[in-house]
This record gives C-alpha cells, sequence and structure tokens, in this order.
C-alpha cells in the first residue's frame, strides 16, 4: 500500500514539474544565447568568407559521421532493450564483413578529403600571401603594447591609438610586432588571427568586402589589462577615408621616439589617440630593439645605430608557392608567387 503511494506521488510530481520545466527551458534558452555574437560566422571581407566556408564545408564532413552514430545508439538501444522479445538474440555473433567495411571505409575517406581540403586552404589562405586587385593596397605597422595598440601607416605618414581605419575593398598589408610579451592580432568578420611578437615581424593580409565597424582585438592573454586591449577597425568610402586622414593630420599630437617611449608604458583602456606625424623609422627601431647580440634591450636610437639586421633584412620574407584555392573563387584572389 505504501509503495502503491510513494509510486503514486511521484508520477504526479512528474506530471506537474515536467512540463514546467520544458517551459522554462525554452523560455531561458534566449536569455542563454543572448551572450553569443557569432562574429567568425558573419563575414565581412574575403578571407573570413572563405574560412567560414572551410569551417562549414569541415563540420559537414563530420557531422556524416557524429549524426549517424548518435541516432544508430539510440535506435539500437531501444530496439535491443530488455522488454522488446522480438529482437533477435545472437549471443554467439562476433563479426560481419559489411559492418567492418562502413565503419573503416566511410571515416577513412572523409579523413582523405578533409585533408586534401585543408591542405589546398591552408596554403591558400596563407597570411602572409598578399590579395590580388587593382586597387592599391594600403599598409598599416601593427604593435603591441601594454595594454594597447599602435598602428602607423607610413605611406600616410599618420599613426593612431586603438583606433584602425581603411578603404573598403582595399587591401590592408599588415606588418605586425610587439614591444612587449606576445599578443595576437585578430578582426574575426575579416579573417585570420595572426600572433605578435617581440623581436619579429609577422604578416598578415586582409580586406572589408563593405564599410562597416569590426571589433579587433587581442586573442592572447598578456597579462592585468588584457582585456581591455580592444580596438575598432571601420572600413570607410575612400572619400570617409580621405576625410579621417585630414582629422588625424589635424591633431595636435605627434608621436616622436620620446613620445613612444611615453607611450609604450603599461596603461590600460587607453581611448582612441590620434597623431598628426609620426617618427618613420619608428616602426623599425621597435622590431630592431630586440634583435642585439646580447641580452640587453636596445633603446630605439641604439637599435638602428648598431642592430645586426637592416630594415631591408626585415622586409624580405619568401613568398609561399601559389597552391589552387580549395574554395570558392572570390572577386579578389591571392596573388601567386
Amino acid at each position: 500500500m505504501a509503495g502503491s503511494t510513494a509510486g503514486a506521488i511521484v508520477q504526479d510530481m512528474k506530471n506537474t514539474l515536467v512540463p514546467h520545466m520544458k517551459r522554462l527551458l525554452a523560455a531561458s534558452l534566449p536569455l542563454l544565447l543572448a551572450g553569443c555574437n557569432l562574429t567568425v560566422l558573419d563575414p565581412k571581407g574575403m578571407i573570413a568568407a572563405e574560412e567560414k566556408t572551410l569551417i562549414l564545408v569541415a563540420t559537414g564532413l563530420m557531422l556524416l559521421v557524429v549524426i549517424p552514430v548518435i541516432v544508430l545508439t539510440l535506435v539500437f538501444a531501444w530496439k535491443y532493450r530488455s522488454t522488446n522479445t522480438k529482437a533477435r538474440y545472437e549471443p554467439d555473433w562476433s563479426h560481419s564483413n559489411a559492418i567492418e567495411a562502413v565503419v573503416w571505409l566511410i571515416p577513412c575517406l572523409i579523413i582523405i578529403v578533409l585533408g586534401v581540403i585543408t591542405y589546398r586552404s591552408t596554403h591558400a589562405l596563407d597570411p602572409y600571401k598578399p590579395i590580388e586587385s587593382d586597387v592599391k593596397p594600403i599598409t598599416v605597422e601593427a604593435v603591441s603594447l601594454d595594454w594597447k595598440w599602435l598602428f602607423i601607416y607610413p605611406d600616410l605618414k599618420i599613426a593612431t591609438v586603438n583606433q584602425l581605419a581603411f578603404p573598403a575593398n582595399t587591401p590592408v598589408n599588415f606588418k605586425i610586432t610587439s614591444d612587449t610579451v606576445m599578443n595576437a592580432f585578430f578582426i574575426p568578420q575579416l579573417g585570420s588571427q595572426v600572433y605578435a611578437m617581440a623581436g619579429m615581424q609577422t604578416k598578415l593580409h586582409l580586406i572589408a568586402n563593405e564599410t562597416g565597424k569590426f571589433d579587433g582585438f587581442s586573442s592572447n592573454y598578456s597579462g592585468a589589462g588584457f582585456t581591455g586591449m580592444k580596438f575598432t577597425a571601420t572600413a570607410m568610402t575612400n572619400d570617409e577615408f580621405d576625410a579621417w586622414v585630414k582629422q588625424v593630420r589635424a591633431s595636435s599630437q605627434s608621436l616622436t621616439k620620446e613620445g613612444y617611449a611615453e607611450l609604450a608604458k603599461p596603461s590600460e583602456k587607453v581611448p582612441p589617440t590620434m597623431y598628426a606625424s609620426v617618427d618613420p623609422m619608428l616602426y623599425h627601431s621597435i622590431l630592431h630593439k630586440y634583435m642585439g647580440d646580447s641580452d640587453k634591450v636596445l633603446t630605439l636610437d641604439e637599435a638602428l645605430g648598431g642592430a645586426t639586421c637592416t630594415v631591408e633584412t626585415a622586409e624580405t620574407i619568401s613568398d609561399p608557392a601559389p597552391v589552387q584555392s580549395a574554395l570558392p573563387a572570390s572577386t579578389a584572389v591571392r596573388k601567386n608567387s
């Protein structure tokens, strides 16, 4: 009697609570997903679009195995449950050539296809490979500091902090280094992440195929102010970019070596800053200051005066061999070396 009463109580709780829990879960899903911003899957540039395609293709191929395995697991658990007396009972079964062929052949074929796509797309999306375009590219020298980003426009002779601007549909050639610990330069909606390291120069080529503002940040932990190491990358029309350049040149600040020494000191949540002019050799001085023969970090003047590496040496980086893209063709393509 007591057992039947307890069972009735449990059943009543199930009938009452389960529907409420389902409704609560359904209502809470928007709140749980409210903080999600899948910028990688919302590309605004050619490189990011090709990377999105690679992600979706790779995921789809892997789901060809994952989904059938999940479904068959549930089917087998239901079909061969202990209460199903109609299921075939074969205690001496041990091998099936057909099953062996399926569980080995299909995954092997998927791995081969994934391997080919990954190899070809890795070379096609090499961040060092320039983007071929009829439009002249713009060069930006990016320096990671504690905890902000310095952007130098060598051709325009201006500089900014935590503010990046460029014309839409124009290739942007980034030269990246660090004057502190290792960081990682990343604008998810435009493409690849590339590390910034002291005494080394990495390269990245991106393009925005539409105007807009895109979040950029350091994706590699670098200390106390890491969370504030963010910037806005703005793709503009040509006229808007020309107006922006004039605005920067109208700034009252100039970035000299002495001013840079103050800027390089650790600071957090630095607001966007503009410099009407910049020392033309500042970037190379930063790059070379860690290239001396001893463990001593050179000053900016010593870096250019006594460094074993020259500006020309820093620029000499061999281009990767051309490989046909595994992804859909775009209006702008990588240059062949």
